[in-house]
């Protein structure tokens, strides 16, 4: 219940331009926008984020089919599969290009150094070589963030909090997906010890190791897993979701569909009002800004949903102070 509101295309492809200002001089004519997405094209949260952006698109005037043509491709959690329809994208000769996660900004980078890119929910876009700063990118590439220090903090404090027993945690993450990780463990390890817990370094690569890593956190009490922003993960939430089920293992994730595949909690930004930006600064490009002189915006809206479900599952009384703080209790 809610209680608030490489196939790089090198040499000809990478020099290719198109001079913004002219082009927002012809109004009349189909605009083009290229998106790349991590998801499958049947992911009904992959959709809802699509769905957000198209209609606050059509907020600013620009309908898709009538004055816009939106390509999407659909990486459905394959690596490989990236930097292929990055190069598809990029002949078809966009004036914009949305990146939906870091998979998907590092594909397109790759491809492009010309053609306007726009991010949502990437972590850490300056560490990862996408922009010069978060106030001057400085590159063909602007956007959205979806992380800030304090969350790997918070993650640790919810899952005490809601299971005092916890001693052991293990970060999940898969290394292509999530790159930026390694920077963060040493923050992560010091909340960790300051509640009294251990922090392992937990990176998988695949469905399997996913379900391995698992049952070994599970064969003895005290464990509890922390999901990492990670596309990869989301992909595989109900692998995660089950299998933590199966072990009786406290999880909180990144993003509400963790909670509603059945972990414990999710904690993160709100992903709508990033797809709403990243339309704001679609259309600002379409008529003539660059996205080098366009600042990454930070998270400004978060959300905690716990699933009491799991939580019956698992034999949690969580706290009433924490439900009662909630912004979704799933029942």
């Amino acid at each position: 219940m809610r209680r608030r509101e490489f196939i790089g295309l090198v040499g000809g492809a990478a020099a290719v331009t198109w001079p913004l200002a002219v082009r927002a001089q012809q109004p009349d004519r189909i605009r083009r926008v290229g998106v790349l997405v991590p998801g499958a094209n049947n992911d009904p949260d992959q959709q809802l984020r699509l769905r957000v952006f198209q209609d606050s698109l059509r907020e600013f005037g620009w309908t898709d089919g009538r004055n816009l043509q939106i390509d999407i491709r659909y990486a459905a959690g394959n690596v490989e599969q990236f930097q292929i329809y990055a190069a598809e994208l990029l002949a078809l000769r966009p004036e914009v290009l949305i990146a939906d996660a870091t998979p998907s900004t590092s594909a397109l980078q790759h491809a492009t150094r010309a053609v306007p890119i726009v991010f949502a929910r990437v972590t850490d876009p300056v560490g990862q070589g996408f922009v010069g700063s978060m106030a001057q990118p400085g590159t063909n590439i602007t956007g959205f963030t979806n992380y800030e220090d304090a969350m790997g903090s918070k993650w640790i404090d919810l899952l005490k909090d809601a299971v005092p027993s916890i001693t052991r945690v293990a970060l999940i993450y898969n290394p292509q997906t999530a790159p930026y990780t390694p920077s963060f463990l040493p923050a992560f390890e010091i909340a960790a010890r300051k509640r009294g817990m251990t922090l392992s370094n937990a990176p998988v690569h695949d469905a399997s190791e996913i379900g391995a890593l698992i049952a070994i956190q599970g064969r003895e009490p005290g464990g509890g897993l922390i999901l990492q922003t990670d596309s990869f993960l989301v992909v595989h939430r109900d692998l995660i979701a089950a299998s933590a089920a199966r072990y009786l293992l406290p999880t909180i994730g990144a993003i509400r569909l963790f909670a509603a595949s059945g972990c414990l909690m999710s904690y993160g930004v709100e992903t709508s009002s990033m797809y709403r930006g990243a339309a704001t600064y679609v259309d600002r490009i379409l008529k003539g800004a660059k996205p080098a002189d366009l600042p990454v915006q930070g998270p400004t809206k978060y959300e905690l949903v716990i699933n009491l479900k799991t939580a019956t599952v698992l034999g949690i009384a969580v706290p009433q102070s924490m439900l009662v703080g909630a912004d979704e209790v799933i029942e």
